[in-house]
């Protein structure tokens, strides 16, 4: 492949990947609403569109034409940099994830993401990380105490269960021998007495997802670990001051983080794009990528069902089951996936 070639293929993908994020983080927003409406005996968005499907597109609009109000009292510089951060870290993860086997287009190969690396979740890991100093600038560059300590507990929070979501995530690199996430689906392919899928899930890692679950809620600031952004306690936590747009972006980066961890535990733990594929060829090349999107979409569920179901921890509960039991867990849950892995060796 020519180096031409290969530039637009990447250009291309990235144009693709980009709006279909944009796209899916604007009508997550649409689910979230519509599910807790139903939830609480309520229609959701009716008025824009059939079914409030042009909610999204009138939500963007609005926030383009609000006046954006920059406070005078705030640090101009880290106060305008803060939400670009949180953006820009939220939607370049999004580039190591596949969503699919190799494809073939004019006699040329390519991966079904913007780039294949055989580090891909170290990428995610350390990117998604890097989030936190949008906020933690967020925070402090707004000069305003409610901001400030909404920032405070983002961070602290963050930290605190990143080592619980790391040490969840080893015990499955153990299982694979890899850091790549098509390494590690291509090690769930197959199934036992042909009906039970070779998912990580169903190979003692159970465990393992349900710590990684409850910290992916934590990293991202969900139900029922929304504490950065408590309304009772902190106004809107870190984004207090902000508004228009720059308000808007820490909710994209928000539920970008949402649709990334998502992906991640399809990859990790239900066999990323592995399901039952028959049909023609041009079905067969398709029905990898529901697999995966029906995965996704069925943990994005999950997000809002907790959020409307589950109330909010206190701080202190917040800090204890991190700490006293999630990181613990995670400790013991890796030594015993070590064990299990030497014996069989």
């Amino acid at each position: 492949m020519g180096i031409g070639i290969f530039i637009l293929i990447s250009l291309v993908k990235t144009a693709i990947a980009v709006f279909v994020l944009l796209t899916a983080v604007a009508y997550s927003v649409w689910l979230e609403r519509k599910v807790v409406g139903h939830m609480q005996n309520r229609w959701g968005p009716t008025r824009v569109g059939p079914f409030g499907l042009l909610q999204p597109l009138a939500d963007g609009i609005k926030f383009i034409l609000k006046e954006d109000l920059t406070p005078p009292y705030v640090n101009k510089t880290l106060y305008i940099a803060a939400p670009m951060i949180a953006v820009v870290c939220a939607l370049t993860s999004i580039a190591v994830i596949p969503i699919g086997n190799w494809i073939t287009i004019g006699g040329v190969s390519t991966p079904l993401e913007i780039t294949d690396l055989n580090i891909g979740l170290l990428i995610i890991l350390g990117v998604t990380s890097m989030g936190v100093y949008g906020i933690a600038l967020a925070g402090w560059s707004s000069n305003s105490k409610y901001s400030l300590l909404g920032s405070l507990r983002a961070s602290a929070q963050m930290v605190s269960y990143e080592i619980a979501l790391g040490l969840s995530l080893i015990g499955v690199l153990i299982g694979s021998g890899s850091f790549s996430l098509r390494a590690i689906v291509d090690a769930q392919a197959g199934t036992y007495f042909g009906f039970i899928p070779r998912w990580n899930i169903f190979q003692g890692q159970f465990v393992a997802f349900f710590i990684y679950l409850m910290a992916a809620f934590a990293e991202t600031n969900r139900v029922p670990f929304d504490l950065p952004e408590a309304e009772t306690e902190l106004v809107a936590g870190y984004h207090t001051e902000y508004s228009a747009m720059k308000f808007a972006m820490f909710f994209m980066a928000e539920y970008a983080n949402m649709i990334t961890v998502s992906c991640v535990a399809s990859l990790l733990f239900l066999g990323g794009w592995h399901g039952w594929v028959f049909g023609p060829p041009i079905l067969q090349a398709v029905l990898p990528i529901f697999w995966f999107v029906l995965r996704v979409l069925a943990f994005l569920f999950l997000y809002i069902w907790i959020r409307g179901t589950l109330p909010r921890f206190r701080y202190d509960q917040l800090m204890n089951f991190g700490w006293r039991f999630l990181f613990p867990l995670a400790i013991a849950n890796l030594v015993i996936t070590a064990l299990i892995v030497a014996l069989k060796s």
